[in-house]
């Protein structure tokens, strides 16, 4: 039995997604590799955008590497703390804007 659910090995394994669907997973990677390359954003820009994604959807796999990523792009820890703190942000918004479903739905009940 493992010992956590999040094994930090299996992020080495990620590249084997290809070996039960081939088709699929080439091109799932041919698409992250073109994501990734240097376009309008700089590489160094978007591995910090990834790093705040994934704090917002919570994946301990692409926290680890996007966290050595940006770091080998010359990102310091005051950079990746302030993504971090604008996800959060974001995540919190988007709970809190919610709020007005639910006063629309207590105004519409209430009249």
């Amino acid at each position: 039995m493992k010992e956590t659910y999040y094994n930090t090995e299996d992020l080495k394994k990620f590249g084997d997604i290809t070996k039960w669907q081939k088709e699929l997973g080439d091109k799932f990677f041919d698409y992250y590799g073109s994501v990734f390359a240097e376009g309008a954003l700089t590489a160094r820009e978007k591995s910090l955008i990834a790093l705040a994604v994934a704090h917002t959807i919570q994946c301990p796999y692409c926290i680890e590497a996007y966290t050595s990523d940006t770091l080998a792009k010359g990102v310091d820890e005051e950079q990746m703390m302030e993504a971090v703190h604008v996800a959060a942000a974001i995540r919190g918004g988007a709970s809190l804007v919610h709020g007005v479903q639910m006063m629309n739905h207590v105004n519409d009940k209430l009249m």
